[in-house]
């Protein structure tokens, strides 16, 4: 295939990005990674143009963060006509109206026929945390319950309720009292011989016995869940299993949050992935793409629950600054223009289709799985080990990268490589990422003669 967006002018990283490089290795902390090696100069829907004129296809949309695309020209008409008026106040200053305009059509978009209130700030980290002390406020309790695999920041309270040991919690305890951690489904890795249907029992069963075994459920805040669990490895949950921890939870009077931080605005095809398995949260946790890159995020809760917390109990210097407000207050304008839930579910579907072809050509590809465009396909050794692969998924990133396309991993064991391209991708260029993903794939199993055709 004829490559039409990637221009690769020199090698990857260029001579531009390596000199910078060195100035970042001297001046930048090593704890800090770096996905790819190159430079960015700039960005515009889903193409990257780095500081030596490579142009790459976005694969990675900043980690879940630009939906709507890079530097889409509405968020930056609206960005340039704040930033023109005023910069920042400080809402607890001196308020704006652009955040009352924001709160009110998160509160009319999320689910719930219930009054509903928002709470403003700037990470996906610090929404969790700020949810984590509205449930403990509202409730009088200290307990929190998150999942296997979940990920959920990297603050000490979402760290400690994060599940994947390294690189996120190893040697950074001790960590925040009161969390746990109960089991979540993974249908892929589920027992031999064990039907879906007989594993969404059992998991709902340890989850019954977890709140018998581990704490009682009357000393618990929150349970909070990942509609799909995304640095987890894109694991899709079954309904039965959601709908039974809605139900504990009103059981036992416990609130259940819904961490939409990269499953929201459109990424799943819906505004928020919950909305897929018919269940209405108390509280959501939402970033990421809801500000097209400048840095917002909130809670959005029922109205009872969000006026616990007294007058000058939460808040924040920047939090809901003018500028993110404006861009998210036009990325929902764009969403609903552009259709991009629509959108969202076409590419997920090329997508998946394009994934189970790559599986019947590369015995690697154990499981091929999705909501929306949220996308995976998990790497593995032996198909019928299910021996995590996180080497090969290693060099298959690199190899796109080398080749024009931005990739991510995710997993508790590394071995997942996941995509979350702009919804605004053209058709054109969606086609072309997946040819180089293909073209990564060969290189890295023909040049390890590790290749085989059909499945085992």
């Amino acid at each position: 295939m004829e490559k039409k967006y990637v221009m690769l002018q020199t090698e990857i990283p260029g001579p531009e990005s390596k000199k910078m490089l060195e100035r970042r290795n001297q001046y930048v902390i090593k704890g800090i990674s770096n996905n790819c090696h190159s430079f960015v100069k700039k960005a515009k829907g889903s193409l990257v143009e780095d500081v030596d004129g490579n142009i790459y296809i976005d694969f990675a949309g900043a980690i879940g963060t630009v939906n709507v695309g890079h530097s889409h020209p509405r968020v930056v008409r609206a960005l340039q006509e704040q930033a023109s008026q005023f910069i920042h106040t400080g809402f607890n200053v001196m308020m704006y109206e652009s955040y009352i305009d924001l709160a009110e059509r998160l509160c009319m978009l999320a689910p719930g026929d219930f009054p509903k209130q928002v709470a403003l700030f700037n990470s996906g980290a610090e929404a969790v945390e700020n949810a984590v002390k509205i449930a403990r406020k509202y409730t009088k309790r200290q307990g929190i319950i998150s999942f296997t695999r979940g990920f959920h920041g990297r603050t000490l309270m979402t760290m400690t309720m994060t599940s994947k040991v390294k690189p996120y919690k190893f040697g950074f305890g001790p960590f925040a009292p009161e969390v746990y951690k109960a089991p979540y489904p993974y249908v892929y890795r589920r027992p031999e011989g064990m039907s879906e249907q007989q594993y969404s029992k059992m998991i709902i069963e340890q989850f019954e016995q977890f709140l018998l075994a581990e704490v009682a459920p009357e000393t618990i805040a929150a349970v909070v869940m990942e509609p799909v669990q995304g640095e987890g490895g894109f694991i899709v949950p079954d309904t039965a299993f959601v709908h039974r921890v809605r139900e504990i939870c009103t059981q036992y009077g416990i609130l259940f949050i819904a961490d939409e931080i990269q499953t929201g605005f459109a990424r799943t095809g819906k505004y928020f992935a919950i909305d897929h398995f018919g269940v209405v949260p108390d509280l959501i946790t939402i970033s990421k793409s809801m500000g097209a890159g400048v840095p917002i995020s909130g809670v959005i809760g029922r109205a009872e629950i969000m006026t616990a917390p007294e007058v000058g109990e939460i808040g924040g210097t920047y939090s809901g600054s003018p500028l993110g407000c404006r861009a998210a207050l036009t990325v929902l304008d764009i969403i609903e223009t552009e259709n991009l839930n629509e959108r969202a579910g076409k590419i997920g579907a090329r997508v998946i289709e394009k994934m189970q072809l790559l599986a019947g050509r590369f015995d690697s590809i154990g499981d091929v799985r999705g909501l929306g465009a949220m996308c995976a396909m998990e790497i593995v050794k032996d198909r019928q080990l299910k021996t995590p692969d996180k080497e090969a998924v290693g060099k298959i990133v690199k190899a796109a990268g080398e080749r024009g396309l931005l990739l991510l991993s995710a997993g508790l064991y590394s071995n997942v490589i996941r995509l979350l391209m702009p919804l605004t991708i053209t058709d054109d260029q969606l086609e072309e990422g997946l040819q180089i993903l293909e073209e990564a794939m060969e290189a890295v199993y023909l040049n390890d003669s590790a290749m085989s055709v059909g499945g085992k």
